[in-house]
């Protein structure tokens, strides 16, 4: 499918009096259920975040992959495709590397001391205050999703049941011969992924219908995307999309992403309030990092439903 120009749902999160139960939180509620519900995502203004820290962070993020990549390739992780990814065949255009619980300092020091021994205290300040801050919109986002599906009594357990991760990306220019495709189609596998991006365009998502909608948010706005944990938990409530990144611009392009994920050993069951004759039940219980190791094998990568191929009902 080609993609299209539809822009996606504009939600403005910018009301320094935004909070739960006022008007201006409650008519917001409607745009972000109805958004999630038909798009799987939207485009959100929130200035929490000044322009000049966002800069700051994608230039820092330039800074990390123009080191040498021995260096880069220090950082390492159990996990597969958290630590550096580089020169991987699957993603020839794509560098990146994850920063767990970036909102502790700990953590955020010893991803920094990793790549400069000698410290870089400047860019651990950037990433705390970023994660930080930008965490307040994810949780804004499920707290609405919670009370407009009416089960606002598993919210305290819902939001203690996750963490939060960091994915920054370099998209290369890709050279003639190279194809364009900075990262194939994909659902993300956590609960919330809210993105920020240098001004190289390259993000689509895919619509119900199978169309592919180019994503140009302006330099003030996130997107919000809904990921797989997320459409399971609900019992489908809410549209997982499939997305990609096409590299069609010039330069490389540089991105942010917050993730919410579910904490280890915890599993998610569909509220049973969300389950009835107009909606059964659609999947089973089920552990995130368990259903994300099946994603990676090759019967999970080959379906492309796979999470209902993991734990559907």
């Amino acid at each position: 499918m080609s993609s299209k120009a539809t822009k996606l749902p504009i939600i403005d999160f910018s009301d320094q009096e935004l909070k739960p139960g006022t008007p201006s939180w409650n008519s917001l509620k409607v745009q972000v259920q109805e958004a999630l519900e038909e798009y799987g995502c939207f485009e959100a203004s929130f200035n929490k975040i000044p322009l000049q820290l966002r800069k700051s962070f994608l230039d820092s993020i330039q800074e990390l992959f123009d080191l040498p990549l021995q260096t880069k390739t220090k950082s390492i992780s159990n996990k597969a495709f958290y630590g550096y990814l580089g020169q991987h065949p699957q993603f020839p255009l794509l560098e990146s590397m994850v920063i767990n619980d970036p909102n502790i300092p700990e953590m955020v020091e010893g991803f920094v001391q990793t790549l400069w021994p000698q410290g870089n205290p400047n860019l651990s300040k950037i990433i705390q205050a970023y994660s930080q801050q930008l965490s307040e919109l994810d949780q804004m986002v499920r707290i609405m999703v919670l009370e407009s599906l009416g089960i606002e009594k598993y919210m305290d357990e819902h939001l203690n049941s996750t963490t939060y991760l960091v994915r920054v990306l370099k998209y290369k220019t890709p050279k003639i011969d190279e194809p364009k495709v900075g990262m194939p189609p994909h659902k993300d596998k956590n609960i919330v992924s809210i993105l920020h991006a240098s001004e190289v365009p390259g993000l689509q998502v895919e619509t119900k219908d199978g169309q592919w909608i180019r994503v140009k948010p302006s330099p003030d706005s996130f997107i919000v995307l809904i990921g797989e944990s997320f459409h399971g938990w609900t019992n489908g409530r809410l549209y997982a999309p499939y997305h990609r990144v096409i590299m069609d611009g010039n330069g490389s392009r540089y991105s942010i992403g917050l993730f919410s994920i579910p904490k280890s050993g915890y599993e998610l069951q569909v509220p049973k309030e969300l389950v009835d004759g107009e909606h059964p039940l659609l999947f089973k219980p089920f552990e995130y990092f368990e259903f994300r190791a099946f994603s990676l094998t090759e019967e999970g990568g080959n379906i492309k439903r796979d999470l209902k191929a993991y734990c559907g009902v």
